[in-house]
């Protein structure tokens, strides 16, 4: 269950919060940079579009590079771009240039997930991998708690460029710290990967192959909850209970912090569960118990005690990591080594599409005046028939 080297994990791991603060900054900044640089929430709004294009555009390039570097390589070239692409914000004029390197970071960090889960399958044997991949999924809720409480007080003390120059600047550092470290990695694809990677119909192969849909599918439909509540959770908090600012800094930091135990308890559980050649029953079980659980999520809606809806909505993205990480593991078993790149990639593009469709959804029913329950029952059926779908697509799928 051990790593080759366990600072191999702590970098993947530090990564994936890098990741997360380099989007969040923006973020987290908005007040300050609408202010200085003139932007109007429509501004905003082009910037936050112009990232997400940038990460559905290049999945399918990202997920083959990875495929084709390896995890050492892989790392290397994603951590080093989305880090340039981070620090350009410090350093460009105007609202053309800063589109451009919000597109570029865009691009550039849609090799997050597909180059970390890639790299664990690589380092981590079919028992621990759910744990490893548990504690890098985390990293993501990290990354949402430390920003926000962090990132203001720099700004006001240095200016908003040089946060943006910092971040690039740590990035650069965790390069240095890779090449290190990696050094024993091998840089090329296992033998039994080799064939399968240079195939020239490969990308007809992952299509063709009935895993790489079944574990689209179940990443579609259980989505649906982290997009809604990545982007409304502070307008449904501030509707449901009048909270606004500061006020909804300590509720959604606990809400994303029970994320981040969901993702280890989650990738503890199958680990625990894991019999020999019971890997995929394991796996299945604890994201069938996760789906139950995510789908209370309707219940927030009819609470009218903020730490309340606060629990029930920090047990949704508990269960939401809970099943994600064991749904990255699967993919892990069930697809061919040289694929799980391009396979997460696939996952990632279309997650990122359903995730768009419920956001839009959602816009048009608060407009309309249905209020969020509506929209939370849907997530939370969505939800329920994720593992349903995963079982039967994968019917003929083995898993070992």
């Amino acid at each position: 269950m051990l790593a080759k080297n366990p600072l191999l994990l702590v970098l993947v791991i530090t990564a994936g919060i890098l990741n997360y603060v380099d989007r969040q900054l923006i973020a987290v900044l908005k007040p300050i940079l609408a202010r200085d640089l003139g932007w109007s929430d429509a501004d905003y709004g082009d910037l936050a579009a112009l990232f997400q294009f940038g990460a559905v555009a290049a999945f399918p390039l990202v997920g083959w590079l990875v495929d084709r570097l390896g995890p050492r390589l892989s790392n290397l070239v994603a951590v080093g771009s989305w880090s340039l692409a981070a620090a350009s914000h410090g350093l460009v004029v105007g609202f053309g240039a800063f589109s451009l390197a919000r597109l570029a970071l865009g691009a550039t960090e849609a090799m997050g997930t597909p180059t970390a889960v890639k790299t664990l399958a690589a380092l981590f044997d079919s028992r621990g991998r759910a744990l490893a991949l548990g504690l890098m999924n985390g990293a993501s809720s990290v990354g949402a708690i430390v920003t926000p409480l962090a990132v203001p007080t720099l700004a006001l003390i240095y200016g908003w460029r040089i946060c943006f120059l910092g971040v690039g600047a740590i990035g650069m550092v965790w390069c240095a710290a890779w090449l290190y470290a990696s050094r024993r990695l091998t840089p090329s694809a296992p033998a039994d990967e080799t064939d399968g990677a240079r195939e020239k119909d490969s990308w007809r192969l992952v299509l063709a192959d009935r895993a790489t849909w079944a574990l689209v599918v179940a990443k579609v439909l259980s989505d649906q909850a982290w997009w809604l509540l990545l982007f409304w959770l502070p307008d449904l908090f501030h509707r449901m209970f009048a909270l606004e600012g500061g006020a909804l800094g300590l509720p959604v930091a606990c809400i994303y912090a029970c994320a981040a135990a969901g993702s280890f308890l989650g990738g503890a559980a199958s680990s625990l569960l894991w019999r020999q050649r019971e890997v995929g029953v394991a796996r299945r079980r604890v994201m069938t118990v996760s789906a139950l659980a995510a789908a209370v999520m309707p219940l927030a809606a009819f609470t009218d005690q903020l730490w309340q809806a606060t629990a029930l909505l920090g047990l949704v993205l508990a269960a939401h990591q809970s099943f994600s990480v064991n749904l990255f593991a699967t993919l892990t078993d069930a697809v061919p080594a040289a694929r799980v790149g391009r396979v997460t990639a696939l996952g990632a593009l279309c997650g990122n599409l359903g995730g768009m469709a419920l956001l839009a959804a959602t816009g048009r029913a608060l407009a309309a005046g249905s209020g969020y329950l509506p929209i939370l029952l849907a997530s939370a059926c969505a939800y329920l028939m994720a593992p349903v779908a995963l079982r039967l697509l994968a019917t003929r799928v083995h898993f070992p």
